[in-house]
């Protein structure tokens, strides 16, 4: 398909319209759902407008995956379900459109659209740097929503944390940011929590901040009104006369009076009322949830290129041995307490980067590079037993858990390695460089060392 084939649709106000026979212009989002579909569509309205119609334009099964813009300034709405800004020229504008329909080209062939997890998976699919972003909303009892979700759920009701939680512990989707962290109920999972200062005795609201003094004489502390007698500070435990801050008496800090019991007291209890379902809770029994931000991980990325209907997500995961970062850790952890707690057995782990691979990926373009990472997969795979499990933290950096290998067999699965440079040699990525670190235990383990400190350090031979 040539370059001038893309349809390019721009939505915003008559008078900002321009003279280009290749741009649909509309004033309205009504007017661009009555015409054909467009390959692109760039948004010419504030970030509140641009957000609402982005809304609406994902709801459509035609404009549900297609690359959206936004040419002015982005609200919320717009980084969570857009494309970001829009491309400065006309070829960057078919650059990225191009490089959309070939990822979505490898797509055709499954049925990607049926299932609410497919369409999110597809959705980052066809932009890998974008995210399932979460968006701040009162209105919600739990502070945040993920519009992206909302939209690609087609009426499905579905519960976007445990969702997301889901597609983590299955290694589809990683957190990818830390936005907030909320204190829920543990009763009804609402946010929506009242924080009250409370008499520590009677646990009664109506308390109130009292001035004090603090008598140097015999250490007694009580309200300011106790100390006055006829106009004269006085003691009303020792009777001193106090006559010079500083030196007879002074002020302690900030305390409280209970109207209800009179108890007097420097520091207030806290409690938290859920505002949702009235239940009260000392703070240290509300739940703690953090709000991540989500990407694809290796493994999603995987699935979706395979195809989705290959193999369960279980069967895929065991057939490659491939786990997701945080299972990875798990299983070298529980690796690691058996080595010390029974000496036995020996297992090793490999790690390997492939420098410069993202840049020859990204030279050799989607298809090229494509096919040298599967042949680069494939090889290695021959290098692998059943039983090894392996991740990706990143494009370049591979870890290999190895069950009972030991260094001599290591060095062996090494040499094995080193002969994926004579792949790169006589590819067009010549520039990939292969370095290997190792660590067999327990000849190389050190005392208190978890797995992600062991990979840390391993990472120093690979920089």
């Amino acid at each position: 398909m040539a370059d001038s084939t893309i349809r390019v649709a721009v939505i915003g106000p008559a008078h900002l319209r321009i003279q280009d026979p290749g741009v649909q212009w509309h004033v309205s989002l009504a007017s661009l759902l009555a015409g054909d579909p467009c390959d692109v569509v760039l948004l010419d309205l504030p970030g509140s407008q641009a957000g609402q119609v982005l809304r609406s334009l994902r709801q459509e099964p035609n404009y549900r995956y297609s690359l959206i813009f936004c040419r002015q300034d982005q609200d919320a709405w717009c980084e969570a379900l857009g494309d970001g800004q829009a491309p400065v020229d006309h070829d960057g504008l078919v650059s990225a459109w191009m490089a959309w329909r070939t990822r979505y080209g490898q797509l055709d062939k499954w049925r990607f659209d049926e299932y609410f997890e497919t369409r999110v998976l597809t959705w980052l699919w066809l932009r890998l740097n974008r995210q399932v972003c979460a968006v701040r909303n009162p209105e919600r009892a739990q502070h945040y929503e993920y519009p992206l979700l909302d939209v690609l759920a087609s009426g499905e009701r579905i519960n976007s944390f445990v969702w997301l939680q889901l597609m983590n512990d299955q290694g589809w989707l990683e957190g990818r940011g830390l936005v907030d962290r909320l204190r829920l109920c543990a009763q009804c999972g609402s946010g929506r929590q009242n924080y009250i200062d409370v008499c520590p005795e009677c646990q009664s609201i109506g308390i109130a901040r009292q001035p004090a003094l603090h008598c140097f004489v015999c250490g007694h502390v009580s309200a300011q009104e106790n100390f006055l007698k006829d106009g004269v500070l006085l003691c009303p435990n020792c009777l001193s006369r106090l006559r010079h801050i500083g030196t007879d008496y002074d002020r302690p800090i900030e305390n409280y009076r209970c109207r209800n019991c009179q108890a007097f007291f420097v520091d207030a209890a806290v409690q938290a009322r859920c505002m949702d379902c009235g239940a009260v809770h000392v703070t240290d029994e509300l739940r703690v949830h953090e709000v991540h931000n989500y990407g694809l991980t290796v493994a999603g990325r995987v699935r979706c290129r395979e195809g989705f209907e290959s193999s369960s997500p279980l069967e895929e995961h065991n057939r490659l041995g491939l786990l997701g970062v945080r299972s990875f850790h798990h299983s070298l952890d529980w690796m690691l307490e058996i080595q010390r707690r029974y000496r036995k057995p020996v297992f090793s782990l490999l790690g390997l980067r492939f420098v410069h691979l993202s840049n020859a990926v990204e030279r050799l373009g989607d298809q090229q590079g494509r096919l040298l990472v599967d042949t680069l997969i494939e090889r290695l795979l021959e290098s692998m037993f059943e039983t090894d499990r392996y991740t990706r933290v990143n494009e370049e950096c591979l870890w290999v858990l190895l069950p009972l290998v030991d260094a001599d067999d290591l060095a062996r699965v090494k040499q094995r390695l080193e002969k994926l440079s004579d792949l790169f040699a006589a590819s067009e990525a010549k520039e990939i460089e292969l370095r290997v670190a190792g660590f067999t235990a327990p000849q190389d383990l050190l005392e208190d060392e978890d797995g992600e400190l062991l990979m840390a350090r391993l990472m120093d031979g690979l920089s």
